[in-house]
């Protein structure tokens, strides 16, 4: 029964129906919308809800709920569809299903999902620009690297990934930690990058302002006069 509620809260025809309907209560918060407020916020989530399930896909109720919970799509603003799929990881990671992740995992991917919400806001208010190619990993790592990495790790049992050595000596939990590893490292450069633009565009302007106002000041000081000259100046 939990793995059915869960499939439907954290799918993308839920977060559709919960966007409309909150556009409605904010409608009706600064006295756009009258009394009839909370019954149109209910219809709008239905609506919303149905949208959402024909166009991005309605909750599954049978097979793993990760299969569905961890299917988003790259369409329309590509920071919203990024936050859509942080929300569902972060969800899917915290509910743990099965208590597949062990505790360190769980951690890691959590920081991974800290680390591009992070990265986003910065994207937000930062004057510097990602290049295609670096803005397209960044989109991707939250939309579908994260995800599928995610779901390819879950579907394995978990005794088997715990202790069935895979590749290099590692079990399928060691190479999962070192792809969120990977994934944390590339987030950490996207950020800096950002940083950097930005760091370097403080620095033009700060020598403009040098440049501008640095050898002379703004409002000339009155000279000082010694004792000597201001008895003299006196009548």
């Amino acid at each position: 029964m939990m793995d059915k509620l869960f499939r439907v809260l954290l799918s993308p025809a839920n977060w559709c129906g919960l966007g409309l309907a909150t556009v409605v209560l904010v409608l009706k918060a600064i006295g756009l919308v009258g009394i009839g407020g909370l019954p149109l916020a209910a219809l709008g989530y239905v609506a919303g809800f149905v949208a959402g399930g024909l166009w991005l896909g309605f909750p599954k109720l049978s097979g793993p709920m990760w299969e569905d919970a961890l299917e988003f799509t790259d369409e329309g603003d590509a920071r919203e569809a990024m936050s859509r799929a942080l929300s569902g990881v972060r969800g899917l990671v915290e509910y743990n299903p099965e208590n597949r992740l062990p505790a360190s995992l769980q951690a890691n991917a959590l920081n991974l999902c800290k680390s591009l919400e992070s990265l986003l806001a910065q994207w937000e208010r930062s004057k510097g620009v990602l290049s295609l190619q670096e803005g397209f990993h960044a989109r991707h790592i939250a939309i579908s690297y994260l995800p599928d990495a995610l779901k390819a790790y879950l579907s394995i049992p978990a005794q088997y990934a715990s202790s069935r050595v895979l590749h290099d000596g590692k079990t399928a939990q060691e190479i999962f930690r070192d792809t969120l590893a990977e994934l944390e490292g590339k987030v950490k450069q996207l950020a800096d990058d950002l940083a950097s633009q930005d760091a370097h565009a403080f620095l033009v302007h700060s020598r403009f302002l040098h440049d501008k106002f640095g050898h002379s000041p703004l409002i000339e000081a009155p000279p000082v006069q010694t004792p000597t000259e201001a008895r003299h100046d006196k009548p």
